[in-house]
């Protein structure tokens, strides 16, 4: 069942970047106002297929999230919104809203590096739910707290951090920025 988009928070991509301990990709959402942002950790495949779209890269062959595109646009469906709905576990999850041809609305899960990319493609807004982004905050103080190791993690870092870092850095430190 569809959250009431009120429980949600507009976002776009607004870069990636690799975590300086661990070297894995990390797309940052951000408001269209950038007083909020989000980053989320994803495998090195999705990071590449989200470059390749925000830097207009046209592989010769259709990529997996290219394929999803094309298949659904093939069907006469649409990609109406993609939603990062829960974080459980340190792990977020999301969910891929489409249109069918005959007008029925589906919700698909998915992970969220997936969700984005195809948003990416199809144009489609993304949203997050409000309590993820509380949840988000809450972990990384927690992770922030002395004695638990945020030094090394930069998934410790609380989101006023988060907000301290990203102000600081440069384009130049966003390899694929929009």
């Amino acid at each position: 069942m569809a959250a009431r988009r009120e429980d949600f928070i507009l976002m776009i991509v607004g870069g990636l970047t690799l975590d300086p301990s661990t070297k894995m990709p990390i797309v940052v959402l951000k408001d269209p106002d950038n007083k909020l942002n989000l980053p989320i950790w994803i495998g090195p495949l999705e990071a590449a297929s989200m470059a390749t779209e925000l830097e207009g890269i046209r592989p010769q062959r259709p990529m997996t999230h290219d394929l999803l595109r094309n298949l659904l646009g093939d069907l006469g469906a649409t990609v109406e919104a993609v939603e990062v709905t829960e974080l459980r576990e340190n792990t977020y999850f999301a969910r891929i809203l489409v249109r069918t041809r005959e007008g029925r609305d589906m919700e698909v899960d998915s992970r969220p590096s997936d969700a984005i990319a195809v948003a990416l493609r199809t144009k489609s807004p993304i949203y997050v739910a409000k309590k993820v982004l509380e949840m988000s905050s809450e972990l990384h103080e927690q992770a922030a707290e002395p004695g638990n190791g945020s030094d090394q993690n930069l998934a410790g870092v609380s989101r006023d951090k988060w907000s301290e870092i990203l102000e600081r850095m440069s384009p130049d430190d966003f390899k694929y920025k929009m």
